[in-house]
């Protein structure tokens, strides 16, 4: 049995699909106007880990993940770097995937741009304009926050006090300050779509509405993001799509916790943020992982490059287990040997804390405590110089159900140390190529480079000696 804390009810709920052993979940993605940095990650990772959960207990998950691909921000970084806004927003989505790739996350079901659905988005404004939610003024069309009474159920704030401290900015056209745009009227020179109201595009909370809808139904089992969308991204959200439905729009809404840097929120606007290309130049992807996981997804994390060297040291504690099977294999056994304790004991723990709100932490605490416990008896049997039935019997499914269990949670289970072996592998043999062309044996050399490319690894000739990149 999964339970979840639900950040509406502020309960820990048992967990029940709409649908028979089928999970339907929606995760609010990036605006792409730059690189990924860490925060985004924390959230990507979560979610993967979550989904794998859902998969490991036997459910179908049906995973939406949204692109934003157009924006303010990505207009601003357009001009800037003189492109288009299609070439911005494609840029980086690329970058993100590249990220995704890396970090070993699962491709979504779906991933939607909101471009792709601006026919979706003006029939759903349309459609509260007509039940007198919404309505145009001057080009832009607004959401009436006063005509839904249940605002603010989810962020746990009431219309009076929101009211209290609401303005309308300069250039906006609405009537009560609270209301939000679902259509905004482009500004000369600004791209933009032909709509009933104004030559413009959608707000951006609409767009996860329609998208959510379009791919898992008017209402769905889980709704996600971060602590920072609560308010008010996924507020107008549940208004204005139960406001066009009447049903329920997510049945389980879970966000996890920020990336903090010096006691502070990890983001752009603050500029104390790390890409995730820049961590993982310094750190494999599975280290990073492990950083991520090592706190529940709920509560916030500490970014330290001492933590990183911290989760790098566990993750290499765990690989070493893994390695020592071939030690195991090759002890005579004699004898039964002593084993205080099954290794099903263990997996009984790290699934009963996975299925309480998904505590990786806990969890991951497990796998350690596992790993201690299995190393004392593989040390004992190394320095007898045999090893125990039962010993070897645990050690064996010690090693099983570890492996497994990293899997699970989204490891690949690449060692720094192979990654080091690797890159020297790879200049050796252009190092051989080199010879081998020196000695105009060309069609060696040509098969080297050819097999290399076949394993995704590409030889470029420059005039200062040969490189190679991953395709």
């Amino acid at each position: 049995m999964i339970k979840i804390t639900d950040t509406l009810t502020e309960k820990k709920l048992e967990f029940k699909p709409l649908e028979d052993r089928t999970v339907k979940m929606y995760v609010c993605g990036p605006t792409v106007y730059d690189h990924a940095h860490i925060g985004h990650a924390r959230s990507a990772v979560a979610f993967d880990v979550i989904r794998r959960w859902f998969e490991y207990r036997g459910y179908k998950v049906v995973f939406v993940r949204n692109y934003t691909d157009i924006d303010d921000k990505i207009i601003k970084r357009a001009r800037e770097e003189k492109l288009s806004w299609q070439e911005v927003s494609e840029k980086y989505i690329k970058s993100y995937e590249e990220d995704m790739r890396a970090l070993n996350v699962k491709e979504p079901t779906y991933k939607p741009k909101v471009s792709q659905h601006i026919r979706e988005i003006i029939e759903m404004i349309d459609g509260l304009i007509e039940k007198g939610y919404a309505y145009e003024s001057g080009g832009d069309v607004y959401f009436c926050v006063e005509k839904f009474p249940e605002y603010g159920k989810l962020s746990k704030r009431k219309i009076e006090e929101l009211r209290a401290g609401a303005r309308i900015e300069p250039g906006e056209k609405k009537r009560n300050p609270l209301d939000f745009a679902l259509w905004k009227k482009s500004k000369e020179g600004e791209p933009g779509w032909e709509s009933p109201w104004s030559f413009g595009r959608p707000g951006w909370h609409i767009e996860c509405s329609v998208m959510s809808m379009k791919y898992l139904g008017e209402t769905m089992d889980i709704h996600g993001g971060g602590l920072d969308l609560i308010f008010p991204h996924h507020e107008n959200e549940i208004a204005q799509s139960e406001a066009y439905t009447g049903k329920t729009f997510a049945r389980y809404w879970i966000h996890n916790g920020f990336v903090m840097v010096n006691k502070e929120k990890m983001s752009k606007s603050l500029g104390n943020f790390f890409t995730v290309k820049e961590i993982l130049e310094r750190f494999s992807p599975d280290v990073l992982r492990l950083f991520l996981i090592s706190t529940h997804y709920r509560s916030p994390i500490d970014f330290s490059f001492e933590r990183l060297e911290e989760a790098k040291r566990g993750l290499e504690r765990l690989l070493n287990f893994l390695r020592t099977k071939e030690v195991m294999l090759e002890l005579p056994v004699r004898g039964e040997g002593e084993v205080k304790v099954s290794v099903s004991f263990y997996k009984n723990l790290f699934e009963e804390a996975m299925d309480d709100d998904f505590n990786t932490a806990k969890a991951l605490g497990v796998l350690f405590e596992l790993v201690k416990e299995a190393n004392l008896i593989k040390d004992s049997a190394v320095k007898r110089g045999e090893i125990g039935k039962e010993e070897k019997s645990f050690l064996l499914d010690a090693v099983e159900f570890l492996e497994s269990s990293l899997k699970t949670l989204g490891f690949k289970l690449e060692s720094e140390s192979s990654k080091g072996i690797e890159k020297e592998l790879i200049e050796l043999l252009i190092e051989v190529r080199g010879e081998l062309r020196k000695k105009k044996e060309f069609q060696l050399a040509d098969l080297i480079r050819d097999r290399l490319k076949e394993l995704g690894i590409a030889l470029e000739d420059l005039p200062q000696g040969t490189v190679y990149r991953k395709l």
